[in-house]
């Protein structure tokens, strides 16, 4: 089955073309993949697609594929049919080797989710978020600094969009600047997709990942012990109702937070240069207003590339959702990125309109237990880095496609060239 795309500008692709699971599925065109999933979105019913064996784990099941913005909302909204608590940034059902480093609260449900989100809210309080906020705003002003300096050109992610959140997430953890770059390799490994950029050899994934987490986590355990006023400490010494973090629970956190608040933003950003220069007619919007509209285009840039294009729910007990039954231990995963271009709910959904009042969009996860903690800083960081780029850099435009992650999991550009 096709789907007319008529006037939309994307080719038109058939059903059977179509294979989520399939590695070549996320090399192809970007245009392709909207128009897969606008497929996808057309059927009666979400599609089930196999689950085949890769380098450290067996074949599964299979997984449904959720690709309907109602969907979602409705799923989000019910963790307990939809649980988080079997690996829900993966596919596959992992070693169990795995959980000591990513086993944190974005794979849990209640109430051991409730219990650590408790715990983790309290570590962030006014003052800390204050710090927070001018620390993003002296950052974007240093980067634009070197920029200038620099100029006339450079590659967008690694000298602007990854530096600023790297170092925002650093401070707040207490790392010291020494360990950037261990923090920034081992994210890139974790949120690798098996792009061979960072794994360079598929039989080693399993390896190179669980080398990725150990060294947070070691990191982490070293920060702990050395103390200071930074979010570590916090942490360590959150104490509700007797209760506080064990020391896995704080590094498998720590890993989540370094990895998700650095890479998430880093890619929102990128993506966000090379939307603005695809779309002059909306920058000139936003230099004619831009405190007024800048809050919608953050959440224009995030809806469009949705960097964390999906999570991983299963299914707990029979249950039906929008005319489909779902039976315990099904696999779902819930396709942020297609939700959020959902012809049902947006107009034009591919369209970049900074003005656009339809949603929400889903591009922090839908609503629930999951909705991303680190939302509100994310929109900080994203606001701030564009008033500055914007500002005294007015010409900085993206030169040339963006080099994208190959990977099903994370929207990443790799690289983008820019120029000023």
């Amino acid at each position: 089955m096709t789907v007319s795309q008529a006037g939309t500008g994307l080719p038109e692709i058939d059903l059977s073309d179509i294979d989520l699971s399939d590695v070549a599925f996320w090399e192809r065109p970007m245009t392709e993949r909207e128009s897969a999933f606008a497929v996808l979105r057309a059927q009666p019913h979400p599609i089930r697609f196999p689950e085949p064996e890769i380098s450290f784990a067996p074949a599964g099941p299979g997984y449904y594929a959720l690709v309907r913005h109602a969907d979602i909302i409705e799923a989000s909204r019910n963790p307990e049919v939809f649980c988080s608590g079997r690996s829900s940034t993966s596919i596959h059902d992992l070693p169990v080797e795995f959980n000591e480093y990513f086993g944190s609260m974005i794979n849990m449900d209640d109430p051991r989710h409730a219990r650590l989100r408790r715990i983790v809210s309290r570590a962030f309080t006014p003052k800390m978020i204050k710090q927070f906020e001018d620390d993003v705003q002296s950052e974007a002003t240093r980067i634009v600094d070197d920029l200038i300096a620099e100029g006339p050109g450079c590659d967008f992610v690694t000298e602007v969009a990854a530096k600023l959140p790297l170092k925002i997430i650093c401070d707040m953890m207490g790392i010291p600047e020494e360990h950037y770059q261990t923090v920034f390799e081992a994210s890139n490994v974790i949120l690798s997709g098996g792009d061979p950029e960072f794994i360079d050899d598929v039989s080693r994934a399993a390896e190179l990942l669980l080398g990725a987490g150990q060294r947070l986590q070691d990191l982490v355990v070293s920060l702990a012990d050395a103390g200071g006023d930074n979010l570590i400490t916090s942490l360590t010494s959150a104490n509700i109702d007797g209760e506080k973090l064990t020391m896995q629970e704080l590094g498998s956190f720590f890993i989540l937070l370094v990895v998700a608040g650095n890479e998430t933003t880093r890619n929102a950003i990128s993506h966000g240069l090379h939307l603005f220069t695809e779309n002059p007619d909306q920058r000139a919007l936003l230099a004619e207003d831009f405190d007024g509209r800048i809050a919608g285009a953050v959440e224009e840039i995030v809806r469009l590339a949705s960097p964390v294009a999906w999570m991983r729910r299963t299914v707990t007990r029979d249950h039906e959702m929008n005319g489909t039954l779902y039976r315990e231990g099904d696999k779902v995963l819930l396709y942020y990125w297609a939700a959020n271009r959902d012809e049902a709910v947006f107009t034009d959904p591919h369209r970049f309109d900074i003005l656009r009042t339809e949603g929400p969009h889903v591009g922090f996860g839908g609503p629930g237990p999951h909705f991303c903690l680190g939302a509100h800083l994310a929109r900080r960081e994203i606001t701030v880095m564009f008033r500055e780029l914007f500002t005294r850099l007015p010409q900085i435009r993206s030169a040339g496609e963006p080099d994208r992650l190959r990977s099903s999991f994370i929207n990443g550009i790799k690289h983008l060239a820019c120029e000023f």
